[in-house]
This record gives C-alpha cells, sequence and structure tokens, in this order.
C-alpha cells in the first residue's frame, strides 16, 4: 500500500484486514512430507515475494534451515541446511500446478492452485499468523480520512460479518483465510 501510495500520488489507509491468500504445499508425487524422498524435488515459485515465502514455508517444516533473519528476502542462496537434499526448482507461479506430475511436491499460490482444481493434492499452507499473513494478507484501503465514514463502516462490517467468513471458507477451503 505504502508502495502504491508513493507511486501513484495517493493518501489511501488499510480500513480493515479482510483475508489472505496463503501459499499451499500441493503433492505430486510424493507420498508424505515425512517420508520424503532423499534427493526429492519440490517446485517454487521464481518471483522474489513468493519464493522467499516458499522457501520460509519449507523451512516451517523442518525441510531445510534459512540463514537467521532473512525473513521474507530469502532465496535458494539462504538454504544453510539440506538434511535431505532436496532439489528447489524455481519455476513460474502460474505454471506450478503443471509441474505437479514430474515433482514430489509443489508450493503454489492459492489463485493458480483453484483455477488450476488441484486443492485435492494440497498438503498444507503458510500459516495464518506467519510474516506472510501479516505482509500480504488483502485489505480495504480507502482514501485517508475515510476510514471512519458511515459507508466505510458499513462495508468494514459486511466484510467482517459471519456470513462473509462463511462464505470464504465453503467457497475456497484452505486457499482463502478469513482473518478478521
Amino acid at each position: 500500500l505504502e508502495n502504491f501510495c508513493e507511486n501513484n500520488n495517493m493518501d489511501l489507509v488499510s480500513a480493515v484486514t479482510v483475508h489472505f491468500v496463503p501459499l499451499g504445499l500441493y503433492k505430486g508425487t510424493g507420498d508424505t512430507l515425512e517420508n520424503i524422498a532423499e534427493g526429492a524435488t519440490i517446485a517454487v515459485p521464481n518471483d522474489p515475494t513468493n519464493e522467499a515465502r516458499a522457501l520460509q514455508l519449507l523451512a516451517a517444516q523442518g525441510l531445510i534451515s534459512l540463514k537467521e533473519g532473512v525473513g521474507l528476502a530469502a532465496t535458494k542462496n539462504d538454504i544453510v541446511d539440506n538434511p535431505k537434499n532436496i532439489e528447489i526448482l524455481e519455476i513460474e507461479a502460474a505454471q506450478l500446478p503443471r509441474t505437479l506430475p514430474d515433482v514430489a511436491f509443489a508450493v503454489i499460490n492459492g489463485n493458480y492452485a483453484l483455477e488450476a482444481d488441484v486443492i485435492d493434492s494440497l498438503v498444507l499452507t503458510e500459516d495464518p499468523q506467519s510474516d506472510a499473513a501479516q505482509e500480504f494478507a488483502n485489505i480495504l484501503a480507502v482514501r485517508a480520512g475515510d476510514e471512519n465514514s458511515e459507508i466505510t463502516k458499513a462495508l468494514v462490517e459486511v466484510l467482517t460479518s459471519a456470513e462473509t467468513k462463511a462464505f470464504i471458507e465453503k467457497t475456497y477451503g484452505a486457499t482463502v483465510i478469513a482473518v478478521f
């Protein structure tokens, strides 16, 4: 939001955080993470932001270890321990679902997983409390000063209602997570 405002000479603020689209680990030829084969291949998005998130997800599962403090700037070069010698294959994010027949697992953006209808192979997602969730959650942005307007309050009420949460959960399952 800050970059957008700066680049577009606008003054927007967040009225509410609505949902998070987590990266998910999807099963390809692999069985379970506990039984991942030595030298197995895991495909990850090749763009810097999503690759860092994917590596953090793999690190959270104990598959790799990353340099301390790299956070959401992690790259393959920041892997300091890889006990199963996992091959990290960087692929354009939209193409990741197509790699599932050829890799043990792939870390896929929720929108691409939905589009490719691979939800049934979902193993796990990013934690809704993760740094990525805090950084990349979708918000309702409004002009500064309008965050307490009656229109904004009404929209916030609808977006954060039990009905909206139920709709998100029913429609998107684990690929979109309400965070209100």
